[in-house]
């Protein structure tokens, strides 16, 4: 492994002044010394020119980049690490604008990049949970009072979906969080989402209906929040609550609007960075290199 360590942008413009030197870096946190082929594990590889191989089995040549967020871009690689350096050390995000200032892109081409990033931010979202799991749900959207009178939606109040998305949440006390966009707060969407990722735990919540299927197969308390109960002892959703309020706040303040088609890239771009809260600046930058094997087209991007 390369030992380098990064504590700010500027060290990462020293460390890789060159294209080869971020090929290299690739590499080695990627094969580690024992190229892999994308299209067969299994298969040998053959050393070409110009950085690229060969799938013995397949006969495709393939390089570092191959299905990964770099594959197929001609944005410079020390531009992506540039990038990757200011999101993940950005506490609560950045913008399109303001990243294609900092690395002198388009804005368009920015936010290319952002999407492509939030891709791969998906990496800390598929924890398991167990111990004391507090669980919650949100929406994000909505907002009728902010809406010109013609643009407003109809009997869009409370838990109705049709302007706003909502979103799951479970977090382990002192651990890690996980939340996925889901269709509605319904006990047939809420309860396969726990069972996925809670495994053996005390779970907490509040009095929501659609949580009903959960006492069921979890030791299960909830807070009275109808009642104007928000802790009792050690029952309470404080935390994920927490992680909502930094959420919500990131997408209001830094990005203002979010699609119902992106909003999952925006969530598991605030769950890496809860995921990774205790880890310096220089550990997230490597973690996130490690996992860029997915790959986002612009057609992906703008047709879903």
């Amino acid at each position: 492994m390369i030992a380098k360590d990064f504590n700010s942008l500027i060290d990462i413009v020293k460390a890789f002044p060159t294209e080869e030197h971020c090929i290299a870096h690739l590499e080695q946190l990627r094969w580690n010394g024992v190229v892999v082929s994308p299209f067969d594990s299994s298969s040998k590889v053959y050393k070409c020119k110009g950085n690229r191989y060969r799938c013995k089995n397949t006969g495709k040549y393939f390089n570092v980049r191959t299905n990964t967020l770099f594959d197929n871009t001609k944005i410079e690689l020390i531009k992506w690490f540039m990038a990757i350096w200011l999101v993940t050390s950005h506490k609560k995000g950045i913008s399109s604008l303001q990243l294609g200032r900092d690395i002198d892109v388009t804005q368009k081409t920015a936010w290319f990049m952002l999407q492509r990033i939030r891709k791969c931010f998906g990496c800390e979202n598929n924890s398991e949970l167990n111990n004391e799991v507090e669980i919650d749900e949100t929406y994000i959207g909505g907002k009728n009072k902010n809406r010109h009178a013609d643009k407003k939606v109809e009997n869009s109040q409370g838990r109705s979906v049709k302007d706003k998305t909502p979103i799951l949440g479970m977090v382990e006390r002192k651990g890690k969080v996980v939340a996925r966009k889901i269709e509605t707060t319904s006990v047939a969407h809420i309860t396969p989402e726990v069972v996925k990722t809670v495994k053996n735990a005390m779970v907490y919540t509040d009095e929501w209906v659609g949580y009903k299927q959960v006492n069921k197969i979890y030791d299960h308390l909830f807070v009275k929040h109808n009642k104007g109960e928000y802790v009792n002892g050690r029952i309470y959703t404080n935390t994920i609550e927490g992680f909502w309020s930094i959420l919500k706040r990131g997408i209001v303040g830094i990005y203002h609007f979010t699609s119902r088609k992106h909003i999952q890239k925006y969530v598991d771009e605030f769950v890496f960075r809860y995921n990774t809260r205790n880890d310096t600046e220089n550990q997230r930058f490597t973690l996130f290199l490690q996992h860029t094997e997915h790959r986002l087209t612009y057609n992906e991007l703008i047709h879903g």
